[in-house]
């Protein structure tokens, strides 16, 4: 059996991450935050995915000796300069408050035509391996954002957001989870990094 451990509580998130990860490795196991003795979490205070993905994956190698996953995410949309960013998951201030960051974030754009509404999903996946080895990938996934919440699938600003590739019809939250894998931020990453998953883990 092999384990690996994903800094996280979001059960959609480990699930996505299993999904993909079990096509390079099948019979993987995803452990999340929930299944291994809890530890102090470190705070998300860098200024980058990437710096905030080491963070958790260091953190996360550190409390359970486990080969660790972690990825940082947001959205960036060209409007508002690049944020919410990495404040995604606390744009509204209260953490990961799904609804009302999209309110806000609705609110905010209100005025923005649909022509200057581009956005794009970022990713940095991170991982730490006892043996010292450290590896980052990059993801994204261009659309824009729309004026209203549609689906109910996925998590965070999925029911806003349209991928390029969709051609205005399915937002995030309505693609299936197979479809969105083939094109999300979090898959392009995960894509990127599990050669090095494979590479680690069989050595």
């Amino acid at each position: 059996m092999t384990e690996v451990f994903l800094a996280s509580r979001n059960p959609k998130k480990i699930e996505e991450m299993r999904r993909i990860l079990d096509r390079h490795l099948p019979g993987i196991v995803v452990l999340g935050l929930d299944d291994v003795a809890s530890y102090d979490e470190p705070v998300e205070d860098e200024a980058t995915f990437e710096g905030n993905a080491l963070l958790k994956a260091r953190a996360g190698l550190a409390a359970t000796g486990l080969p660790s996953l972690a990825d940082d995410s947001g959205l960036c949309v060209d409007a508002l300069n690049g944020m919410p960013g990495v404040l995604s998951a606390r744009w509204a201030g209260r953490a990961k408050d799904d609804h009302a960051n999209n309110l806000l974030l609705l609110e905010q754009l209100t005025d923005v035509p649909d022509e200057r509404r581009g956005a794009q999903f970022r990713c940095v996946v991170a991982l730490c391996h006892p043996d010292g080895e450290e590896r980052l990938a990059p993801g994204a996934m261009p659309g824009r954002v729309i004026r209203e919440l549609r689906g109910s699938g996925g998590f965070g600003y999925d029911v806003l957001f349209v991928p390029d590739d969709q051609d205005g019809e399915f937002t995030s939250a309505e693609m299936t989870a197979e479809a969105k894998d083939l094109i999300s931020h979090r898959g392009h990453s995960l894509r990127a990094i599990a050669p090095s998953v494979v590479e680690l883990l069989g050595s």
